[in-house]
């Protein structure tokens, strides 16, 4: 099998694989206050984010900076109605407890820009597993790589970009007297 697939992974996570997870739409819509903020706590004065004009000979009118694009999918510790805090990145989650692999971390990111994020919008998204590695052990133990993207779209079903995930989710590894081991002993990645 490929590693999207190991022999050793269990079937309802390799069902997991390439289908849709945790369909959402954002809480709240893209708001050029925020916008406004961001760009002020960085200092980024593109004309792009505070000059309409600008904005409409240059991109037909407003847009968030695409640096943003999980910002307006960020979910608010506390809402009224919700019983349980929301997560961001679940599948990652669901993973560690199905796993059983209590620590995790993320080894790599990327995303990849697509339409634009306009004031208005109310982005929906959804994460996706793309991948599981077999069993691996590295310096920080022995577990997983795993991949996700999450997928943001806007109100047209236009895809605004792509966030690519990889995880590792893993135990600590007990040395010769039962202590864990400190994280930078031990094998690389």
């Amino acid at each position: 099998m490929t590693d999207n697939h190991p022999d050793d992974l269990p079937a309802d996570v390799t069902a997991l694989i390439d289908q849709t997870a945790h369909e959402e739409t954002a809480d709240f819509p893209v708001e050029r206050g925020y916008i406004w903020t961001s760009c002020a706590s960085v200092e980024n004065g593109n004309p792009l984010y505070w000059d309409d004009t600008v904005a409409a000979e240059v991109t037909g009118g407003p847009i968030a900076p695409p640096s943003m694009l999980s910002t307006w999918f960020r979910p608010h510790h506390w809402s009224p109605g919700r019983d349980e805090p929301k997560l961001p990145l679940q599948i990652h989650f669901d993973l560690k407890k199905r796993l059983n692999l209590p620590e995790a971390i993320i080894a790599e990111f990327t995303t990849v820009f697509h339409e634009p994020v306009r004031p208005g919008d109310i982005l929906t998204t959804c994460q996706r597993l793309r991948s599981v590695s077999p069993v691996k052990t590295t310096k920080l133990g022995r577990g997983r790589f795993w991949t996700i993207d999450v997928e943001y779209r806007n109100v047209r079903g236009e895809l605004c970009g792509v966030e690519s995930y990889t995880g590792f989710g893993y135990n600590r590894e007990a040395d010769r007297d039962g202590d864990r081991t400190d994280d930078r002993e031990g094998q690389s990645a």
